[in-house]
């Protein structure tokens, strides 16, 4: 399997912890080290050679510092700002000169995932359904409670077991709710966090970029063939969501989804980062960041 980890945000939200120039996966904020040294941790049963870093031109300096241990060929450089769909279709064009039938997971340089062991077995379950069943799988987490700020998604009838991971079947994407609609999810059992951990044969996504998002596609592959023009095609590619692009054009039958629990926070306000630190009972930083946050 090769991880590719998407660090190339600015985490806005957190400003001015988080800011154009040391954007927030790049910060130490919560734990040991940054949330993307952090990430390359949890990725750490796989060899550095299998894993790879997607990020910002500006941010390159920034990566091979803080992950000294993946090999410089291994950072692939975005040109310019174009959301994950582009992003993510580019880090898998290119490992599918080499690679095509390998499987790749995404994961988030500003994600907190506090369950590691957890998060590698439903890593490996996903892994190994990509390959038997070539699907297009997500790990999704439990939804704690009635979030506005995060994506849902609904889950079907249980599938079937790998390794004593459950398997569900996906129904749809669901954007961010109001508080209504979001307490009638967490009623329901059938609605959990949208977390974005995607896995799949890299030939697979190629496949469903080529159908339902074909100019980007064709721009992939010309960069893919000629690496002379990723300057020229990829800032001309869409603003758009891995979501939006194609995951909600999908057939729902080709979607699997593993539910996890893996303590699992996205960092994107100071509302869930100070929640993060009061459970780790670090009210040193609490305060620090607060008045941070006070006198911008």
């Amino acid at each position: 399997m090769k991880a590719v980890i998407l660090a190339g945000g600015f985490g806005t939200r957190l400003y001015p912890l988080s800011t154009e120039e040391k954007p927030k996966q790049f910060v130490n904020l919560i734990g040991e080290g940054t949330l993307f040294q952090q990430t390359v941790r949890r990725l750490s049963f796989l060899d550095p050679a299998d894993i790879y870093v997607a990020t910002n031109k500006d941010y390159v300096d920034l990566v091979k510092e803080q992950a000294p241990e993946i090999p410089s060929e291994n950072v692939i450089v975005e040109p310019a700002m174009r959301n994950t769909a582009t992003c993510i279709g580019f880090a898998a064009a290119m490992l599918s000169k080499t690679d095509p039938d390998e499987v790749m997971a995404v994961v988030y340089a500003d994600h907190l995932v506090r369950d590691i062991d957890e998060f590698v077995k439903k890593l490996r379950a996903a892994e190994k359904l990509a390959q038997e069943e070539n699907t297009l799988n997500i790990i999704e987490v439990e939804a704690q409670s009635p979030n506005i700020n995060l994506g849902y998604v609904h889950m079907g009838k249980r599938l079937r077991e790998i390794d004593g991971t459950a398997v569900h079947e996906f129904k749809e994407f669901k954007e961010k709710p109001d508080l209504e609609t979001a307490k009638k999810y967490i009623k329901s059992g059938e609605y959990l966090w949208n977390t974005g951990f995607y896995v799949w044969r890299i030939e697979k996504i190629l496949e469903e970029f080529k159908r339902h998002h074909a100019e980007t596609y064709e721009r992939l592959m010309k960069m893919k063939h000629d690496p002379g023009l990723v300057d020229l095609e990829y800032p001309q590619c869409e603003n758009i969501s891995i979501d939006y692009a194609v995951m909600e054009k999908v057939d729902p039958s080709e979607v699997r989804i593993i539910p996890a629990i893996l303590g699992w926070s996205d960092i994107g306000t100071f509302e869930t980062l100070f929640s993060e630190l009061e459970k780790n009972g670090d009210t040193e930083r609490i305060e620090k960041f607060k008045q941070i946050k006070e006198e911008q």
